[in-house]
């Protein structure tokens, strides 16, 4: 999403584009995530409530945040930055920070419609975020509270079970409580961003596939790419917007913060009700979309090495987590299991900017966010590139931080 977003709003202002990619579009993590267009609550990861799990918590392969022990330094370092910015002060920061261009989220999926990009954005006619007990609503609605002071504005209505039932009758007999946001969105990722690849293409851009680009050198003039299999080339200016794997271009250029592949996984099932809008399951830390006619149940957040395998436990983890709070829904009807590595930072904010070359940009690090924010930050980030005036939403994110 990041990467192709990029292209297009750099047609927009007149450039030439080629995207290089790796395995195809969307066959990383823009494919099987939650879908969610959902600028209302796009918060920092490092949060106080990742601290109150503790750490026997979060070493559990059954946890929603595992953090699998490591000697790793890199991981080590992102592991100890991230414990440091889940404060309330730090997350504060980083909130104020994402305001500006959560503001802009959805017109940036508007202006790409209006552009001809084919892929469409569905109101969330209903987008519940559930829970057992009053108790624990109260945890999103303090985050609501923050995130109104931080200037971001969301609409919610309260409700109990039985009227979260009767809005979304997926939600079982122990939901005793909900929240109704307001104003969000979602899409079916895979769909869309294959709809906006074919929107670059129309306007003449080149997608190139299977290109595992190895190395990146700034010649004075221009950059030299070399790729795996296609040898090497030189064009004007290089975004870099490989996601967990964006440290191991960008680093040579400055670019030392680490990006850690926080993994998330996914799979659809029938269901009885197909939900109007997402479902959340905030406690569980599950995320429910209906696409293509099935609900997609994606959670997790996985820190290990973005090549691993799929593990079955955290799949087993999610249907054990979701199946007390949903109803009419068969968990064990699975198919697209699936998982893919979010780019994460560990202050929680992305990488978008240049680097210590002029030609060598990045656009990454979103977290759970890319999705929603990928547009925005291609706007953003076509507007520094062509008219080398930073614009002011995208201070916060220097890569060179």
């Amino acid at each position: 999403m990041v990467g192709l977003a990029t292209a297009w709003f750099l047609q927009e202002r007149g450039v030439e584009v080629t995207v290089l990619d790796r395995e195809g579009v969307a066959a990383g993590s823009s494919w099987g995530n939650a879908g969610w267009l959902t600028p209302g609550i796009a918060t920092p990861l490092p949060e106080p409530a990742v601290l109150r799990y503790g750490l026997s918590a979060v070493l559990s392969p059954s946890s929603p945040v595992y953090v699998p022990p490591s000697a790793d330094p890199r991981f080590l370092k992102f592991v100890t930055g991230f414990t440091r910015n889940s404060t309330t002060k730090a997350w504060k920061r980083a909130m104020g920070s994402l305001v500006p261009v959560n503001d802009m989220a959805l017109e940036s999926f508007d202006l790409l419609q209006a552009g001809g990009v084919a892929g469409t954005t569905t109101e969330a006619k209903s987008f519940i975020a559930a829970y057992r007990t009053v108790d624990e609503r109260r945890t999103l609605l303090e985050e609501i509270e923050h995130i109104h002071a931080a200037g971001q504005d969301i609409t919610f209505d309260t409700l109990t079970g039985d009227e979260a039932r009767a809005i979304e009758p997926s939600l079982s007999g122990e939901i005793g409580a909900a929240i109704l946001l307001h104003g969000q969105r979602f899409v079916d990722p895979g769909t869309y961003v294959a709809a906006l690849a074919d929107a670059v293409i129309a306007r003449g851009g080149k997608i190139v596939s299977g290109a595992t680009v190895t190395d990146l050198t700034d010649t004075g003039h221009g950059v030299q790419i070399t790729s795996a299999g296609r040898g090497t080339e030189e064009v004007d200016a290089v975004v870099v917007a490989s996601g967990a794997w964006l440290g191991a271009l960008a680093g040579p250029f400055g670019v030392r913060k680490v990006v850690q592949a926080g993994r998330g996984y996914s799979f659809s099932v029938p269901v009885d009700h197909l939900p109007n809008g997402p479902v959340y399951l905030p406690a569980a830390r599950v995320a429910c979309t209906p696409i293509q006619g099935r609900l997609r149940v994606a959670g997790m957040m996985e820190f290990r090495k973005p090549e691993a395998a799929l593990d079955r436990r955290r799949i087993a983890a999610i249907v054990d987590s979701a199946r007390p709070l949903l109803t009419g829904v068969d968990l064990d009807d699975r198919q697209d299991e699936w998982v893919g590595s979010r780019p994460c930072t560990s202050d929680g904010l992305p990488l978008v900017g240049a680097t210590r070359s002029p030609r060598v940009f990045v656009a990454g690090g979103h977290g759970m966010w890319g999705i929603t924010l990928g547009p925005v930050t291609g706007r953003l980030l076509a507007e520094r590139m062509t008219t080398g005036v930073l614009p002011r939403e995208l201070a916060p994110f220097n890569p060179l931080r």
